[in-house]
């Protein structure tokens, strides 16, 4: 009876994780969606922890280790969750990303230290040869269960030193590393790894564990070396795909345990993260080799590829800003990562506000890989309460551009780079990007000419529909206030 319950448990968690997932894909229900799969898994590892039992009918005990892991886990999610900055929320995301794999990993260790005290490896202090050991290559020899093992822990591992460059990254702790030859180390670095795990699979007992930690170490410092030369105008494909290998990891883990809603969560993870990857390289229309090898955004010394000699540009006044903002019939603006620094989305929502009061109709132009993660921008300006209607996904907003009157674009750059289309040479070249140039006006509120993550100049910046209104973003949306309202 206890088991039927438990596979309803577990059944009920598959759903709650599948249902809440279809409900993230809407910024109306996602709110919701997330707190059902949340749900979904509460009911999950409470039926783990008092229904389980093994073959032997022995249930998990360990409870005050158990609980007090959960209740540690618990208060540190919750108090970092409610202390975290919109413009750290990336960050947050890759570190937690990188626990799960961290966890993976950790589980691959343990089984691996259960398995070779269990027969046909059982019995011996140190390994025998392998002609002494009658079991192997026959029905009884795990090669499944060591397979699933070194899965979970090369992945887990990658996805947890990745993922934690990749949050020294974002929070500017850690700097774009790269070397000559960097590329050819780490497929050398990956295929030693795989070598060795080939190796471990078929010849356990003449292995030791030394080599087998050997291949976490190895992971360990491949992930690091993953990470370490991408730029970081291309960390929300990382970051992406980081997410993927986690959940494959975390799959892994429900196979060892044969644990449905483990290996459901898991698969749902591994399945989302690889499509949005897909998702976002499209977005930049180049292929996940390039991102992975290209070091797009990376650092650079002297000139970037496809940076040229400007013209001058033009300055608009804040009077003259509000002037033009205030008598237009449709204002769409781009947020980009300067807005979300500056924590000026609740400033931006009360001059939409006040626009929409005199008859402007304000709407959002949202680039797929605005921000630093997937989404960013929709989560930003969801905290400030725009309403979900007034977001317009970029292919909505190029239709809409060529009869709009104002584009303010707040702290964004690359994704509205004319470049992208016009200049072969340019490191973004055949990116798409937002039609802002296609607008009656544009206004760009930058805190300086400074370029963006790929390192080039912006020759929208430059060009005659264009001006510039240099500030930080908060105070010169608060000013524009002023500046309107004393109209």
């Amino acid at each position: 009876m206890e088991l039927n319950i438990l596979t309803l448990c577990y059944l009920i968690g598959s759903v709650t994780f599948i249902l809440g997932l279809k409900m993230l894909s809407n910024p109306a229900t996602a709110r919701q969606g997330n707190l059902i799969a949340a749900a979904g898994m509460v009911i999950a590892i409470l039926g783990t922890i008092f229904l389980y039992t093994d073959e032997a009918g022995n249930k998990l005990g360990n409870y005050g280790w158990i609980f007090g892991g959960i209740a540690i886990g618990t208060i540190v999610g919750t108090l970092a969750a409610k202390k975290v900055k919109m413009t750290a929320m990336p960050e947050m995301v890759s570190m937690f990303n990188g626990m799960g794999g961290a966890c993976a990993a950790l589980i691959s260790i343990v089984e691996f230290n259960h398995l070779i005290h269990e027969p046909p490896f059982s019995g011996w202090t140190v390994y025998p040869p392998l002609s002494s050991l009658d079991q192997v290559g026959g029905p009884d020899y795990p090669y499944g269960k060591i397979l699933i093992i070194l899965l979970g822990l090369i992945i887990g591992s990658v996805s947890f030193a990745g993922s934690m460059i990749a949050w020294g990254k974002l929070n500017g702790k850690v700097k774009d590393f790269s070397f000559n030859g960097q590329h050819i180390f780490n497929i050398v670095l990956l295929v030693v790894i795989l070598g060795l795990a080939t190796y471990l699979i078929g010849w356990v007992p003449e292995s030791t564990p030394i080599l087998f930690y050997s291949i976490f170490v190895l992971s360990l410092l491949y992930g690091i070396f993953f990470v370490f030369p991408i730029g970081g105008a291309d960390m929300p494909v990382v970051i992406s795909l980081l997410n993927s290998f986690t959940g494959v990891a975390a799959a892994c883990g429900g196979f060892l345990y044969d644990n449905k809603v483990m290996l459901t969560g898991g698969i749902l993870v591994g399945a989302a993260g690889t499509l949005l990857t897909i998702l976002m390289c499209k977005a930049m229309n180049r292929s996940l080799a390039n991102v992975l090898i290209g070091s797009f955004g990376g650092s650079k010394t002297g000139p970037a590829a496809g940076s040229k000699e400007q013209g001058h540009f033009k300055e608009i006044s804040l009077a003259d800003a509000a002037v033009v903002m205030s008598y237009a019939n449709k204002v769409m603006i781009v947020p980009g990562y300067g807005l979300a620094v500056a924590q000026a989305q609740h400033a931006c929502h009360d001059l939409e506000k006040l626009l929409e009061a005199k008859g402007v109709t304000v709407k959002y132009a949202i680039h797929p890989v605005a921000g630093r993660m997937p989404g960013h921008m929709n989560v930003l300006l969801a905290e400030a309460d725009v309403s979900y209607e007034k977001l317009q996904e970029m292919e909505q907003a190029n239709e809409e551009f060529p009869t709009t009157d104002v584009v303010l674009i707040l702290g964004a750059n690359d994704v509205v780079n004319p470049a992208a289309k016009s200049d072969p040479a340019s490191p973004i070249y055949g990116m798409p990007i937002l039609d802002v140039e296609l607008a009656k006006s544009v206004i760009v509120n930058k805190r300086s000419m400074k370029p963006g993550y790929a390192g080039i100049e912006n020759d929208l910046f430059f060009r005659p529909k264009s001006s510039m209104l240099f500030g930080d973003a908060k105070k010169v949306l608060q000013d524009l206030i002023g500046e309107i309202k004393n109209l």
